[in-house]
């Protein structure tokens, strides 16, 4: 099952996408946040229909203690409607430190600070989705989404 990861900000929306058989994430591409949730939604839709989506994983702000942030609120309600529009499985995923992992991660690599700016929103969303898929697949059960059309 190939899924999309979407770590939701408010300039900039960082895209991954899984392998076919939903077991590697990898980043796909950055796009820039319209403000509008229906054009940023339509055009998520899009890449899912070239991509052969079939779910998402959408990023969920926790503080460290556990908690939501403030903008969990905006990001559950966007994921709601995500998966209301789509009608396909779509989950909330705890994406706590995974813009840290992502700037970590290319500062270890050697990527410079301008290219690690434009892309560590799309490294931060493959983090977000390889956790889902890692605790998927080293459980019986999976998740349960926000919303399901029914078949």
């Amino acid at each position: 099952m190939r899924l999309m990861g979407i770590d939701l900000g408010e300039a900039r929306i960082g895209i991954a996408l899984s392998d076919p058989t939903g077991t590697v994430a990898s980043p796909l591409e950055v796009l820039e946040a319209t403000g509008d949730e229906e054009a940023d939604i339509g055009r998520l839709l899009a890449l899912g229909v070239r991509y052969g989506v079939e779910g998402f994983v959408v990023g969920l702000a926790r503080t460290l203690k556990g908690t939501e942030e403030v903008a969990a609120a905006r990001t559950a309600e966007f994921a709601r409607r995500l998966a209301e529009v789509s009608g396909k499985p779509t989950y909330v995923w705890d994406e706590r430190l995974t813009t840290v992992q992502a700037e970590r991660s290319m500062l270890a690599d050697g990527v410079k600070r301008r290219d690690r700016r434009r892309l560590v929103d799309k490294v931060a969303a493959a983090l977000i989705l390889q956790s889902y898929l890692d605790a998927c697949h080293g459980s019986l059960q999976e998740e349960k989404p926000i919303s399901k059309a029914d078949p």
